[in-house]
């Protein structure tokens, strides 16, 4: 059930946005506003969009991101997967580094997530490597380490070291262990309010509005008795799906101007 204060929006403003399918739940735009779809990935080419995406190599914690293990599955949907090979796990992330970078707005993915312990997926915002970046700082819409209905939202801000400070909140969300689901953000420059499944989760007020541009990333990663338990003891290959990345802005009714800039 959709709280009172979302709505179904189908949005109007073009052709592009009104054959999006599943269409997503957006907050009310604040009057005299519209919501309108910025960029977007529906995930039905051939191959992964490599203008829209970074798919980088390389050893990520106790695993290493391989090309081998993320692709689109012909029916519309990325799969990231985890897979062992010569006594190597090996699992994937891409971002949208110098591709798509964004401040403010409405954030969102829709996913089906891992069964098996060991790993993580995440769907985050960060400015690491940006040259615009003056300090760390990392929003994580969603991790999912573990196997119950709990999720994560989380920040990282601030320099490196002992002036790095963190807030993570933890909601339970029954029924997210299996199915489709929706994880987003929504960015102004007075709050940050968090939504699964179109349902508010959490509005902090103790981080600093971040006013600068974020690149989007979905990640898997493997930690050897981390946080997310011990991939040693999981039955891989496992996998998650992702079936959409959406971003929409604030733009005025009339004029279609966004009305958040940096």
């Amino acid at each position: 059930m959709i709280h009172a204060w979302c709505v179904l929006i189908l949005l109007g403003a073009g052709q592009e946005e009104a054959k999006l399918q599943p269409p997503d739940v957006l907050p009310p735009a604040p009057a005299g506003q519209k919501w309108r779809l910025l960029w977007h990935d529906e995930f039905d080419s051939q191959q992964i969009e490599e203008s829209k995406w970074n798919i980088p190599e390389c050893k990520i914690r106790d695993a290493w991101w391989t090309r081998k293990a993320v692709a689109l599955d012909g029916q519309g949907r990325l799969r990231m997967r985890v897979f062992k090979e010569e006594g190597r796990y090996y699992d994937a992330g891409i971002h949208t580094r110098g591709k798509f970078e964004h401040t403010f707005g409405y954030f969102v993915v829709r996913m089906q997530l891992q069964q098996q312990p060991g790993h993580w997926s995440a769907f985050w915002l960060w400015n690491n490597d940006m040259p615009s970046a003056k300090e760390r700082f990392e929003i994580d819409i969603m991790e999912r380490p573990w196997l119950d209905d709990r999720i994560q939202h989380t920040f990282h801000w601030g320099p490196s070291g002992t002036g790095h400070r963190s807030l993570p909140h933890q909601p339970r969300i029954p029924g997210v262990e299996k199915g489709w689901h929706t994880f987003a953000l929504w960015w102004t420059p007075e709050k940050y309010v968090f939504y699964v499944d179109g349902k508010k989760t959490w509005e902090p007020k103790e981080v600093p509005i971040w006013k600068e541009p974020l690149y989007i990333l979905i990640t898997d990663e493997i930690q050897f008795g981390g946080w997310a338990g011990d991939i040693r003891k999981a039955a891989v290959p496992d996998e998650f799906l992702v079936d959409y990345v959406r971003v929409y802005e604030l733009v005025d009714a009339q004029t279609g101007r966004p009305v958040h800039k940096p």
